[in-house]
């Protein structure tokens, strides 16, 4: 199986790396054609077009003035231990194994608005540029435009190589636009998570972004091979609810929040 995540908007530049194994980005040549466009924008643009303050704005305008390829590790950072927001955090990458890390760069992977697609070791720099952001660029008035067909074809090509046609959907709405459904060769698995609240079970977004990352920590930890094995998942409390899932779409729920 290969699971998709999203990014996360917050950063992690600063911490100890928990392996010295690393690749480079196999669309890096897209994510220079759309840097391009990137450098040409100044603070007030980008704070225009991804609604920031003043000072996020500053500091992503300097973000695009300093990427420079080639990758390497004094200038840029494995994506899986670069993000950190709520996804990460139930993830927990610091804590892998090697063997852990292995399985996660041959079936785990982060969707991306200015990288498209990233293996957990691919190098990255610091940036900031959501997938349903509204750039120009040379495709079209959107990077759903601009990536087209191009996120989709290589998650086919890695899903060719694993020989395998499941594809477990652990990203935002936002972000899963990027993937052509109709011409992914994969039978798609979208876990869903609900915390039982004011007498009924909810999303609640804070504890379903965590939870994704859970069930990505529980699939690479676990070695899974099977999608029924998912059916298992029981981190935080969560358990599987046959009754409420329908299709595809398999719910997860838990009485007590933690």
């Amino acid at each position: 199986m290969l699971l998709v995540v999203s990014p996360a908007k917050k950063l992690d530049f600063e911490s100890s790396l928990a392996t010295d194994k690393f690749s480079q980005p196999n669309l890096l040549e897209q994510s220079q054609l759309l840097m391009d466009d990137c450098i040409k924008l100044s603070p007030s643009d980008i704070a225009s077009l991804m609604k920031l303050s003043d000072k996020l704005a500053g500091l992503n305008a300097a973000r695009f003035g300093e990427w420079s390829t080639p990758f390497t590790q004094d200038n840029a950072r494995q994506a899986i231990l670069s993000f950190n927001g709520d996804v990460y955090t139930g993830l927990d990458a610091q804590s892998f194994s090697d063997e852990d890390f292995d399985y996660a760069q041959q079936h785990f992977r982060i969707l991306s608005g200015l990288y498209g697609l990233l293996k957990p070791l691919d190098l990255m720099q610091a940036y900031r540029l959501e997938m349903g952001c509204k750039l120009s660029n040379s495709r079209g008035d959107n990077l759903y435009q601009f990536w087209g067909d191009i996120i989709t074809n290589e998650l086919n090509k890695t899903l060719n190589e694993l020989n395998d046609d499941v594809l477990i959907n652990l990203a935002s709405t936002e972000y899963f636009k990027s993937v052509k459904t109709k011409s992914l060769k994969a039978t798609i698995i979208t876990p869903v998570f609900k915390d039982w609240k004011n007498g009924q079970y909810k999303i609640i977004s804070f504890f379903a972004k965590k939870a994704r990352g859970l069930m990505a920590r529980y699939i690479i930890q676990n070695k899974l091979t099977s999608i029924e094995q998912i059916k298992a998942f029981d981190l935080a409390g969560y358990q599987y609810s046959e009754a409420m899932s329908k299709d595809n779409d398999w719910v997860f729920t838990r009485k007590e929040s933690e």
